[in-house]
């Protein structure tokens, strides 16, 4: 493992809420958070309201698939982030775990997303801020 904290975001399908909180780790962590995002039962694509809804954000993670949640990728993380997963999530001591509850945004238009992805950049500032606060 390295220095540098890791965190895992799951949800069922890994194409709205995971993959929008990974983005936003990605970009306004700034490398200090090593980042991973993953589905107990991934999609075939990423959710386009989402991907729009990042856009909007000067994020675009269009690029993006969804990925399969696997044991090997929780054992990496230090911190595991469930979104709805439930108990397909494996569990390993000494991992941190937290399960954020928010509204799936699966079938939803770009008006229903927005407020989703406006509290997971909440969130992901809120972890950063904890996991790897800026330097002086």
């Amino acid at each position: 493992m390295t220095d540098k904290p890791s965190v895992l975001f799951v949800c069922v399908h890994n194409a709205g809420r995971s993959q929008m909180a990974a983005a936003y780790l990605n970009h306004l962590g700034q490398g200090r958070i090593e980042v991973r995002s993953a589905g107990s039962a991934p999609g075939n694509a990423v959710n386009p309201a989402a991907v729009a809804a990042m856009l909007e954000e000067g994020i675009d993670m269009s690029a993006e698939v969804p990925k399969i949640l696997t044991n090997d990728a929780v054992l990496a993380s230090d911190v595991v982030i469930t979104m709805g997963c439930g108990d397909t999530c494996p569990i390993y001591p000494g991992k941190r775990y937290e399960d954020w509850v928010l509204d799936d945004p699966a079938g939803q238009g770009l008006e229903s997303v927005r407020p989703i992805r406006d509290e997971i950049r909440r969130r992901v500032e809120a972890l950063i801020d904890e996991l790897a606060p800026a330097a002086g």
